[in-house]
């Protein structure tokens, strides 16, 4: 992959994988071992929460009955709409992606880690991603194990799981894209062997580049 192009191309990680697969614990794991983590997903919750800078060309482009009653986003009707509806798709994608954007490269300019980790679910949908990272760390599970972690954490039927997953690359095209790769079908003591390797290496690399 080619160099950041995130301030002082620093070394980073983008890290992906299927609903369900544990990024976010392996991103944990790796903040707690000394990487700056900065998670595109809690930056779109974050726009799109109460008083989110995303939430009035939400309410001009799709109106009052896409909020809540707190004027959050209504993530499930939203999420319901652009399901079924590309152009609706596309349009909260250019409200909401500049501004993960400039969120994201905000972080990134004041992190203090070893290196960064950019939690990214779509990045292998998104190919100017591969362009802004240094490796692409896939965490990797069965569709099996993906759909019974998200019904067991959320209230979806399993219908609406995999149609979320059907929206997504398949798990094949996601191997293809990856540097590297963490097996996460067993439990969380499996797990760690792998996240020590891999930041020893990243930290490494980002010696290395710096």
């Amino acid at each position: 992959m080619s160099g950041s192009a995130f301030p002082a191309r620093r070394f980073s990680v983008g890290l992906t994988g299927g609903i369900g697969s544990g990024k976010t614990t392996v991103a944990d794991m790796l903040a707690a071992r000394g990487a700056t983590v900065i998670d595109t997903d809690l930056i779109a919750h974050r726009l799109t929460a109460p008083n989110g800078l995303a939430i009035p060309d939400i309410r001009a482009q799709f109106g009052n009955a896409f909020l809540t009653a707190d004027g959050a986003m209504d993530r499930a009707k939203m999420r319901a709409l652009v399901f079924t509806d590309p152009g609706a798709k596309t349009r909260l994608e250019s409200i909401v992606h500049p501004l993960i954007r400039v969120e994201t490269e905000r972080e990134a300019a004041q992190a203090q880690g070893a290196y960064l980790v950019f939690v990214v679910p779509l990045l292998v949908e998104s190919a100017n991603w591969h362009e802004r990272v240094s490796r692409v760390l896939v965490v990797d599970c069965t569709e099996e194990t993906q759909v019974r972690r998200v019904m067991s954490r959320s209230s979806l039927a399993e219908s609406q799981v995999r149609a979320i997953m059907a929206a997504q690359v398949s798990r094949q095209q996601r191997l293809a894209a990856a540097d590297d790769v963490i097996d996460n079908n067993g439990d969380a003591l499996a797990l760690a062997p792998q996240v020590d390797k891999l930041h020893a290496m990243y930290e490494s690399l980002a010696e290395k580049s710096a």
